[in-house]
């Protein structure tokens, strides 16, 4: 049962993610993938916040699926690699750097929070 709630938290958290990005970069574009850094900031707090309140089933339903299905480095890294493929270097370092180091931040400040 465990493992079932677990993938309906990620198909969950997957939708959420897929309807935060597209409302953010409609309304302030694409040039910057600033969707995806908002899904992967507030992921990192969040998951923050439940591995320091939750325990058991619903943590794993909580942070594994919700929040595994939400946040999305590799879709962040795919935004990294093509700034640096459409010639943007400095802007894609400065984006994976960025979100890598925020989102430890944020995870911290879950932490804290919590």
């Amino acid at each position: 049962m465990t493992t079932l709630l677990i993938a309906m938290g990620g198909g969950l958290g997957a939708a959420l993610r897929f309807v935060v990005d597209g409302v953010v970069t409609a309304r302030v574009g694409a040039r910057i993938p600033w969707g995806v850094v908002l899904v992967n900031l507030t992921g990192s707090f969040a998951i923050g916040v439940a591995a320091s309140t939750l325990d058991g089933t619903t943590a794993a339903v909580v942070s594994t699926g919700v929040l595994g299905g939400y946040t999305t480095f590799s879709t962040a890294s795919l935004d990294s690699a093509r700034l640096a493929l459409r010639g943007r270097g400095g802007a894609a370092v400065a984006h994976a750097a960025g979100t890598a180091l925020a989102c430890v931040a944020a995870a911290w400040l879950g932490l804290a929070v919590g």
